[in-house]
């Protein structure tokens, strides 16, 4: 097995973005498109040799094919072990949570999160650190630097391996451990929460259904909810991941999961219901004929994590990405806990997660989790939520409509208008960028209008700036209207606008987020100028 040393061109386009890199498969397939940065990762990790590296992915179209490029070249590259998922499989938090229990030295996730799969579609890849978090920005720069000199890989000369069996073997100097992708994560699902309890709650009349939507979580959510926790079998449906997802989208909001939206809708609804993204990391919550939105699902959980073993002691802190409602605040200032206000990517909340200054944080793209793993992790968020239904008796609707009681409620809304072309989205943050100086003061949408910024965040471990990381205008009645470009597309543009607002009357608690909202979607419409600039006259996708 002789080591070979291929040369090789620079790409002009393998800057890593909030999550990776993510292009369509034809752009991957290319002669030395994968290798050129999977050497660079490899390059950015100086201290590699000898070490541990887990790998995987959530099965999408090339999934296979990747794994053992990535195989052969880890092996020419130095490291002394790879861990890889049965079949090239693992989900992301499934990989946080191995480099964490195996003491790797760190994870290569071969996914494209919630975007469609198969030969047309799009792959990504990410690397993740020794904490099982995503690799920070000085990372992903010195992973760009490198792409763009390159000039050589090295590739371990021999035939693909077999991936289909568990076991160990040699691969040049380099141990490979083929492994169950679920059982590590599985037994860290059994600390965390009480299994017991759970399997109580499905012994009775209790219903769910989970939509794996044909992606990575099916075989975790069969093997936890069915197999472990006696839901009754069908409870997991699109439990077998597919190349292409089932030709369907993996994202789980009301839009792409509509089938399972209307089964909770539907007059014989079961209790619960939940659906996870192509690599497991996002949920959706729903209950019978009720949604939750992920920003409510965060401060519910946080507010009701005393229901959990793993947290029965109460929480350190909360954090949210910036675009996220500021429903957690509430939460964290009853609670007396601190609360942090992020940029959106998952990388962000590493720093506070590693020094204890949080326990739980969120996104408001569907994404939950907790200092357990250092992803955001779909199936944990969907244990919780079963956990305070097991703990309270009280159905979904009723334990969110008594949090809204309890806290207020954040009225909320995500408009995303996606694959609009790059110029115009550009277009559009500077259009309001240049409006920001004479906007405080304004009153605009019935509202005055407190603060008008470019977000930039300084985080409190390290010192370190990220600046542009969306436009936010807030009022003087708590309001607020964002409005960013999202760097998890793999063409053209997407712009979201969120519009958010505070309603503490209970008698106003339970009306239609879009009619409450409609002054500032109006107003966000108005100042991105979006149907002139695009000739969209309506969002793609509302959360």
């Amino acid at each position: 097995m002789a080591v070979l040393n291929i040369p090789t061109q620079a790409f002009p386009d393998q800057r890593p973005g909030t999550s990776g890199l993510r292009k369509k498969v034809t752009i991957f397939q290319q002669p030395h498109y994968l290798e050129n940065f999977v050497q660079s990762i490899f390059e950015a990790i100086p201290d590699r040799m000898g070490k541990t590296l887990v790998l995987g992915g959530d099965g999408r179209f090339f999934n296979r094919e990747a794994i053992q490029i990535i195989l052969r070249m880890a092996a020419a590259n130095g490291w002394g072990k790879v861990m890889v998922g049965r079949g090239g499989l693992f989900s992301t938090p499934a990989v946080s949570a191995v480099i964490r229990a195996h003491r790797a030295h760190g994870g290569i996730i071969l996914s494209a999160s919630h975007n469609p799969a198969g030969p047309d579609h799009d792959f990504g890849i990410k690397y993740n650190i020794s904490n099982g978090g995503p690799a920070p920005e000085k990372i992903t720069d010195a992973i760009w630097a490198g792409s763009k000199n390159i000039q050589s890989f090295r590739i371990l000369d021999t035939a693909d391996v077999d991936i289909d069996h568990e076991g160990h073997f040699q691969l040049g100097d380099m141990a490979v451990e083929v492994c169950d992708p679920v059982s590590d994560y599985a037994a860290l699902m059994a600390r965390i929460f009480d299994f017991d309890a759970l399997r109580r709650l499905f012994a009775g009349p209790f219903r769910m259904r989970f939509d794996a939507m044909h992606a990575i979580t099916g075989p975790y959510a069969l093997e936890i909810l069915e197999n472990q926790l006696g839901a009754v079998p069908g409870t997991v449906i699109n439990g077998i991941p597919l190349t292409d997802f089932g030709g369907g989208h993996p994202d789980p909001n009301l839009v792409y999961a509509k089938s399972l939206a209307d089964a909770l809708f539907a007059e014989d609804a079961p209790d619960f219901g939940a659906a996870s993204d192509g690599d497991g990391d996002r949920n959706m919550i729903l209950g019978r004929r009720f949604f939750v939105t992920p920003s409510d699902s965060l401060a519910v959980l946080a507010a009701n994590a005393t229901h959990i073993p793993a947290y029965q002691t109460g929480l350190k802190g909360i954090a949210r990405s910036m675009p996220t409602s500021q429903a957690a605040d509430v939460v964290a200032q009853q609670l007396g806990i601190p609360h942090y206000e992020t940029p959106t990517g998952w990388k962000f909340f590493g720093n506070l997660l590693d020094a204890g200054k949080i326990t739980f944080c969120g996104e408001e793209s569907f994404g939950t989790g907790s200092d357990h793993v250092r992803e955001k992790d779909g199936l944990w968020a969907v244990l919780a939520w079963l956990s305070i239904i097991a703990a309270s008796g009280k159905s979904v609707a009723d334990i969110v409509v008594q949090h809204w009681q309890d806290f207020g409620r954040h009225y909320y809304t995500r408009h995303d208008y996606e694959n609009i072309p790059a110029s115009a989205g550009e277009e559009i943050m500077k259009t309001l960028s240049v409006q920001l100086p004479i906007l405080v003061g304004q009153t605009l949408a019935g509202r005055v209008v407190q603060k008008a910024d470019d977000f930039a965040y300084t985080d409190p471990i390290d010192g370190s700036i990220s600046s542009h990381q969306g436009i936010r205008l807030l009022f003087e009645d708590g309001a607020r209207l964002i409005v960013r470009l999202s760097g998890t597309g793999t063409e053209g543009a997407t712009v979201r606008i969120y519009h958010e607002h505070l309603e503490q009357d209970a008698a106003r608690q339970q009306l239609d987020p879009q009619r409450i909202l409609r002054d500032l979607i109006t107003l966000g419409k108005d100042l991105t100028r979006i149907e002139q600039l695009t000739g969209r006259k309506a969002p793609t996708v509302i959360t």
